[in-house]
């Protein structure tokens, strides 16, 4: 295993190479050195320098090893010179977590979303490395003319990737579905996010008796599954687990996951579970806190839970905002936590009043639906209506709607 950086990140490279090795198992790799490289900038054509390539050259030749993975995202000519230089198969971070999601996808579209991530991966990288992907096309007929194979595999996998999209793009509007079923049942929405291996499968299993698999392993769980919750005011929510979050999750991933993802920019509270035994636990607070941006999902209401406090650990994290400390193996911690849930999803209500043209009876329906209206009359043309809602449900409104509404008290 390869790690390269500056001396000054020094702490941080041999932390990720850790992470890496953890990696590397998850996907059933025994790890037999790691090698590391301090230099203020990358080789651009080896990414460590020339003489360290042949000293690690020299190390896979006595002890017979059969791959060398790298702690970058490797460019496709690092990648290739690597691997003419180590006789050997050469993997950087992004195809090793790449790897373990197509080994752990179980549902239709994990494995999709796992093989466009894969090809759009793949893609540039083609040159050099030897791939024979014919298969993904239909055979006779697809070569044209003194097409060259290289031309023929970039075509059926361009083919591909634009099938794969189209097939999420099905999927997606299925889920719409069922989110706009939920919305129409006034169904209260909370995910559990947070980095790998945090033990939001354990708390989705305490908390419902889900049985999904919960294993001290990276990435175990990849498919979202959602169940029933009755919190103790007895209002009954979808509490969903959802693919755990890394640092420098490969934007290939975040792209292609992305609605799967879609499920936290739903929900109406965020469950931040952080693994508060971990030496890094505020890194991976950070890692996690970052794709929620990116997903554009920090604005919804968040409870910061730090997990596995059993374990322990004697030092007192903080967070922004709401947190509280639990071990999920523990009764009384999780009635805590569910009572806690209880008052934040119901701590804030927004009263207001609208006046909406009679003829924007969509515009008075949503209201209807997102919002307990105590009082409306029609005056002329316009229906004025006074009403009251949470929230959260305030600010999931259109614009549209807002526009409409004259106070907010």
């Amino acid at each position: 295993m390869v790690g390269c950086g500056s001396y000054r990140d020094a702490e941080h490279i041999q932390s990720s190479l850790l992470e890496l090795e953890r990696l590397a198992n998850t996907a059933g790799v025994e790890v037999l050195d790691h090698v590391i490289q301090y230099r203020k900038t990358p080789d651009p054509a080896w990414l460590i320098g020339r003489g360290k390539v042949e000293n690690l050259a020299d190390q896979v030749y006595k002890e017979k090893a059969d791959m060398v993975i790298v702690d970058r995202e490797l460019l496709p000519g690092q990648q290739i010179n690597l691997k003419r230089m180590l006789s050997c198969k050469v993997l950087d971070r992004t195809q090793l977590i790449l790897d373990i999601f197509a080994m752990r996808a179980r549902t239709r579209e994990g494995r999709v979303q796992v093989e466009l991530a894969q090809l759009e991966y793949l893609l540039p990288r083609l040159t050099g490395m030897g791939h024979h992907l014919s298969r993904l096309g239909g055979g006779i007929g697809t070569r044209g003319p003194g097409e060259k194979k290289l031309e023929t595999d970039r075509r059926h996998i361009r083919r591909r990737i634009q099938y794969l999209k189209k097939d999420l793009e099905r999927i997606r509007k299925h889920r719409d579905l069922h989110q706009s079923r939920r919305r129409k049942m006034d169904m209260t929405q909370v995910a559990l996010v947070g980095y790998t291996n945090a033990g939001k499968s354990t708390l989705l299993n305490r908390l419902t008796g889900a049985g999904v698999p919960a294993e001290d392993r990276l990435f175990a769980t990849l498919d979202p599954t959602s169940r029933f919750l009755v919190l103790p005011s007895e209002e009954k929510v979808i509490l969903t687990d959802t693919v755990g979050f890394i640092r420098r999750l490969p934007h290939h991933l975040v792209a292609s996951f992305r609605s799967t993802l879609e499920q936290v920019r739903e929900a109406d509270l965020l469950l931040h579970v952080v693994d508060a035994s971990h030496p890094e636990a505020t890194e991976q607070m950070d890692a996690a806190e970052e794709v929620l941006k990116e997903l554009h999902s920090d604005r919804i209401p968040v409870l910061t839970v730090f997990n596995k406090i059993d374990s322990g650990c004697d030092r007192i994290l903080t967070a922004e905002g709401e947190s509280i400390r639990i071990s999920a193996l523990d009764d009384g911690d999780l009635i805590r936590l569910k009572e806690k849930m209880d008052s934040m999803l119901h701590a804030v209500n927004v009263q207001g009043s609208a006046e909406i043209p009679v003829s924007k009876g969509e515009i008075i329906s949503c209201l209807y639906k997102e919002a307990d209206v105590f009082q409306s009359k029609v005056v002329g043309l316009t229906m004025k209506m006074d009403f009251q809602l949470p929230l959260r449900r305030y600010e999931r409104l259109s614009q549209e709607v807002k526009a409409f509404i004259c106070n907010i008290y």
